[in-house]
């Protein structure tokens, strides 16, 4: 296989000759593959080694995480990037440096350090998840979409799977430090990301991307949809695990061990809800959702009334992951409503959109949580009930001029 056939752009009619390994669901895969390696394992050792090495507290991880979503208030800036750099290429990029800055983070054990360099591996993270969603609504057909995105999300957690199941077989057992295991992990996603840059072609989608910033009236649902997402996850992914290191004392193989189990149990359940939003349509799903999120937020607000113990904290945190899956269906709603012209510009859009309270939401609730970790939890549970109410305006079957089900039936599209 000679470098240039490689550098060489196909269309995605030209490339169903080509073997599936080598055509664009199977580089969609390949990278869904190659993020986590990195991005995980800085996760699941990240509490721990804040904590232990950095003398973290509330107050700190919360600074820590508004530097890492700043990337992704910014993330409007791939349509600047995409006018001189290929969507594909710019994603690669985008995942080598995760991988390299990722594999950096223990050289940095201060607050100052690990707020450049989570900045740095951050800027990789948030741009190639811009691209990479905007790629997967272009190269993925819409009646194969949920089935197709339920598959790949699999394939993300399998790679999830596989790096905390090393950290949990070899953590202890073999004495590791902090700097050699983010080396490794890093180290492979910039290799793997290097690897498709050469293997793989240029794929052409049928529809040329608008290089502008795209602001669309009766997309208004879906950015709705997406701030309200960001907000509420943030809450989870700041607090959830770094309440099981600071209330339970969960060492780095414990924790792992919980993602773990969390992710084998998203491996599983990820294709039947994929199917499910396919049957169902994304009403349903995100109903599901969001009625079983607040739900959750609720019993997380109650472990620091009642202290229900670490077993179920931990089994709170793997229901939350199973729910946030059918997120998907924001995705395919999207997908559904979209000109397909407008896909990458207001992917990036929507991407800054989902950041905007997750630049404000961590630092400032981590002063909250210094008082009052049930008040942080509530505010995800009625954050939860708000996204519950606009999930309802979601038609059952979403197409350009029928976006919400305020707009009638055959209305032509606003702008």
């Amino acid at each position: 296989m000679a470098l240039g056939d490689t550098l060489k752009t196909v269309t995605l009619d030209e490339a169903r000759s080509y073997p599936f390994w080598r055509g664009p669901v199977a580089l969609l895969a390949v990278m869904a593959f190659a993020m986590p390696v990195a991005f995980a394992t800085w996760s699941a050792l990240l509490n721990n080694f804040v904590i232990e090495m950095a003398r973290f507290d509330g107050s700190d991880i919360g600074w820590l995480h508004t530097v890492r979503e700043i990337p992704g208030f910014l993330a409007i800036g791939v349509i600047v990037l995409i006018l001189v750099i290929r969507e594909q290429v710019l994603a690669l990029i985008s995942l080598a440096l995760l991988g390299v800055a990722s594999a950096l983070t223990a050289q940095f054990p201060s607050l100052g350090g690990l707020l450049f360099i989570t900045l740095l591996s951050s800027i990789g993270f948030h741009y190639y998840e811009t691209v990479n969603q905007s790629l997967q609504l272009q190269w993925i057909k819409k009646e194969r979409a949920p089935q197709t995105l339920g598959w790949l999300l699999s394939v993300g957690s399998g790679a999830t799977l596989l790096a905390y199941l090393l950290i949990v077989i070899t953590w202890r057992n073999y004495d590791l430090s902090y700097d050699l295991v983010y080396w490794v992990s890093g180290g492979v996603t910039a290799v793997i990301a290097l690897g498709c840059f050469l293997v793989y072609p240029q794929f052409e989608s049928p529809n040329p991307q608008k290089k502008t910033m795209v602001l669309r009236s009766r997309y208004w649902l879906y950015y709705a949809l997406q701030f309200m997402s960001g907000a509420r996850r943030q809450i989870f992914v700041v607090f959830a695990g770094f309440m099981m290191v600071e209330r339970y004392g969960f060492e780095v193989h414990h924790i792992t061990a919980l993602y773990m189990v969390t992710l084998l149990t998203n491996m599983v359940v990820a294709p039947f809800l994929g199917r499910a939003v396919a049957f169902f349509g994304e009403r349903a799903a995100l109903v599901v959702e969001y009625a079983g999120l607040a739900v959750i937020f609720v019993l997380y607000a109650g472990l620091y009334i009642f202290d229900w113990g670490a077993e179920f904290a931990a089994g709170l945190y793997i229901a939350n992951h199973i729910f946030f899956a059918l997120a998907l269906a924001i995705k395919t709603y999207f997908q559904k409503i979209a000109d397909p012209a407008d896909i990458a510009p207001t992917a990036a859009v929507a991407f800054t959109i989902n950041h905007i309270a997750a630049v404000f939401l961590p630092v400032g609730l981590g002063y909250l949580w210094l008082t009052s970790p049930t008040a942080v939890f509530a505010a995800a549970a009625a954050m939860a009930l708000v996204s519950l109410g606009l999930s309802m305006l979601v038609p059952r079957h979403p197409v350009p001029g029928r976006e919400t089900i305020m707009v009638r039936d055959g209305a032509q599209p606003a702008e």
